[in-house]
This record gives C-alpha cells, structure tokens and sequence, in this order.
C-alpha cells in the first residue's frame, strides 16, 4: 500500500503569471489560482510569464528527471502567433533547426521540429493586449523534443518573425484540451504516466531517486 500516495495536475496557465507559488517579485503566482492544492506542489517545465498553456503540477518530485532529463525525448506541443506573413522557405528553416543565443553569450543549432502553418485556432480565450487581428500575422503549430530558454521565441526571431503569442497545448499524449485559463484538472497517476509515455517505477521505494 502506499503511505503517501502522490497527486497529479494540469492548470491551463494564464498570461501574465509565473509558474512559480513564491517569488520575491510582485507577479502573479499559481497561488493566486482558486485550488485547494496539496503541500509539497510544484510546477514541472515552466513556461515563462507570457506564455500560456499547459503546465504541469505535482507532489512528485521525480517527474522533472522522469520526463525533461532522462534519455528518451518527449515532445511538446504549442499554438504560436507572429507578426507578419510567413513564407515556405521560412518555415522550412525553422523545421531544420536555427541557432539561436543561449544565456552564456554563444548559439546553440535548435534540432529539427514540426512545424507547419495554420488556420487561427478557434475559441481561443481573449487575452490582454491582443495583437490585432487586421495586422498581417501567421499563426504556427510547433512541435519540439528540447525546450532551451525562451526557445521558440528565439527561434522565430532568429528568420524575422516575432511572437505575439505562445500556447502550449500538449505534451506527449497529455493535452490542454478544452481546460480554460486558470483552471485546474486533477489526473489519476497511472493514466498521467501512460500520457506521457514515461515509467512509473520506484518511486516510493527508491529514495536515492528522488531529485529535491
């Protein structure tokens, strides 16, 4: 049996909130969410303050290395607004990968993604300073297996594009779905690991695997 039991979630993060539930700056918090969550919760692969979408929570320490840093590449889904028209030849750069500026100072050759031009997704919900819709814009879906630091905004900034707006929709087979902004949906924890294609194993037995 086990003694304490870990517990699973998935918020649709809304603009203009860190994903963090402490933070010496004055931001928005996930605290500010209306959910009785469990002590001990974290959110797994953040998404920066104007990014939008699915993230992860859980009492789970073991997720992070389970599925951002282990061998095996997991891929995350994302709905991408950017000004102006896009061409062929554009997106064919992104789809083989671009270099773009890491943290240290050097470049970094993004891998090949998935990439291709959409229709406007439809009921998107209104956001705070929209970019407008009679602005000539492209809206992308992009599929990645890596997730550096601000990456796609870096990467359609690298072929002259800039992103106006950033949902992340799925990761793995784990998806956003209809969830609104701000609100939260709990997962049992045999149906989260099989959606995210990752093992549940030792993981109340094994305290040498627990990262803190």
């Amino acid at each position: 049996m086990q003694l304490n039991p870990h517990r699973y979630f998935i918020i649709n993060k809304p603009y203009k909130m860190v994903s963090q539930f402490v933070s010496p700056d004055n931001v928005n918090l996930l605290g500010q969410i209306n959910f009785p969550f469990p002590e001990g919760t974290h959110a797994i692969g953040r998404l920066d303050n104007n990014s939008e979408g699915l993230l992860i929570l859980t009492t789970n320490k073991s997720v992070t290395r389970l599925l951002f840093l282990s061998e095996k590449p997991h891929k995350r889904t994302y709905l991408v607004q950017v000004e102006k028209i896009m061409s062929q030849e554009t997106l064919e750069k992104l789809r083989n990968g671009v270099p773009i500026r890491t943290k240290g100072g050097g470049y970094y050759q993004t891998t090949s993604c998935e990439i291709e031009i959409i229709d406007r997704p439809l009921n998107l919900p209104p956001r705070e300073h929209e970019f407008r819709e009679d602005l000539p814009q492209t809206w992308l879906r992009m599929t990645l297996t890596e997730g550096k630091y601000h990456q796609i905004r870096k990467m359609v900034s690298n072929v002259y594009h800039d992103c106006k707006r950033l949902i992340r929709v799925s990761i793995e087979d784990l998806e956003l779905e209809n969830l609104q902004p701000g609100c939260v949906r709990e997962i049992e924890e045999d149906n989260f690991f099989k959606l995210l294609h990752i093992e549940n194993k030792d993981l109340y037995n094994d305290e040498s695997k627990i990262i803190v």
